[in-house]
């Protein structure tokens, strides 16, 4: 009996030490990521149900405080407000960067060359798409997480855009990078401005329309309230947004967070897309219910499209990193027969 409750004292003993031991060396991850989206927004409450997804997933090791609308730095200063230690993450896009280096055109949007969403979910997954990131994002002490891509965005105007004949003099919000450059050639006139700026800037008539978001995002920052034509389905623009994080704070994370940070991109990516593919259709019968007009760009106009982006891809790839990911785009489009 003696002998009995020794073992048993032991045994409890034991098991004690090693939950304690195992509590104690639980890892802890605190991130500060901002998005460029407001949580009205379906990408805003598609990127808090990532934050929930990975916490739940890590039991509660990983810590987020999520900055929507850009709160704390513009969108196209979030990337390095983490580079540098204002926050940790970046929830936006690559293409604010292409001032560093146009390459970062190539790290979310071929404008053009991919089809749709899971073409180029394709490349990042099966195309040695992570390593072809991460040698521009580490040079910039950044580690790529993962993409989500909702879709061809649709463009919003307060004329007509039935055509490329319709961009001449057409004075808009674009993003930066290879964008503006594809528009000058077709006649519009593009100005860069924050993502945020966007609403103000059409209702006071300072653009006369924006290359924002999709169908349904763009409902949600209000543009169709004042802008009633549009495009759909998209064909300009097919952005991938990303998550971005800090270098030596990715380098820091044990591997099973790192593990769950990019799972739950990629279940982020699926979600997104497969969401927005029904959303947009549900939006486009109430915009066309409300009198916004929607039009489908007929082949012959969309082969003018074309011709100028990849002219455009071209002339936007002057540095070596440019050259490189465009190529490994090119190559993989081709290997699919997707492009001759």
């Amino acid at each position: 009996m003696k002998i009995l409750k020794t073992l048993t004292t032991a045994l409890v003993g034991t098991a004690l030490a090693v939950s304690l031991g195992a509590a104690a060396s639980a890892a802890t991850t605190k991130l500060r990521i901002q998005t460029h989206f407001s949580t009205e927004t379906l990408s805003g409450q598609m990127a808090g149900e990532f934050i929930r997804d990975i916490t739940e997933m890590s039991n509660g090791e990983i810590e987020v405080e999520m900055f929507y609308s850009g709160s704390v730095v513009k969108a196209a200063e979030t990337f390095d407000a983490a580079a540098t230690g204002i926050l940790d993450c970046d929830m936006t896009g690559g293409a604010y960067q292409t001032g560093k280096n146009p390459a970062f055109q190539f790290t979310g949007d071929l404008n053009g060359g991919y089809a749709n969403p899971y073409q180029q979910m394709a490349w990042l997954l099966h195309g040695d798409g992570y390593a072809q990131l991460n040698k521009l994002y580490n040079q910039h002490n950044m580690e790529f997480v993962g993409w989500w891509i909702p879709g061809p965005e649709s463009l919003s105007s307060t004329s007509p855009i039935r055509g490329v004949a319709d961009f001449k003099n057409w004075k808009f919000r674009s993003p930066p990078g290879i964008i503006t450059l594809i528009f000058k050639n077709l006649g519009a006139s593009p100005i860069v401005m924050d993502f945020n700026e966007i609403f103000t800037a059409l209702e006071t008539g300072i653009i006369s329309g924006a290359d924002a978001a999709n169908l349904t995002n763009n409902i949600g920052l209000g543009l169709y309230d004042i802008a009633k034509h549009t495009n759909y389905p998209g064909f300009h623009s097919m952005p991938a947004d990303h998550l971005a994080c800090r270098k030596d704070i990715w380098d820091a994370m044990p591997a099973h967070h790192k593990a769950i940070m990019k799972v739950g991109m990629q279940a982020l990516a699926l979600k997104n897309t497969s969401i927005n593919e029904v959303k947009n259709a549900q939006s486009a019968k109430d915009l066309r219910a409300k009198g916004v007009n929607l039009y489908e760009w007929a082949p012959e106009e969309l082969a003018k499209y074309r011709d100028a982006v990849q002219s455009a891809w071209v002339e936007f790839a002057t540095t070596p990193e440019a050259k490189e990911l465009l190529n490994s785009h090119v190559t993989f489009l081709k290997n699919l027969g997707a492009m001759k």
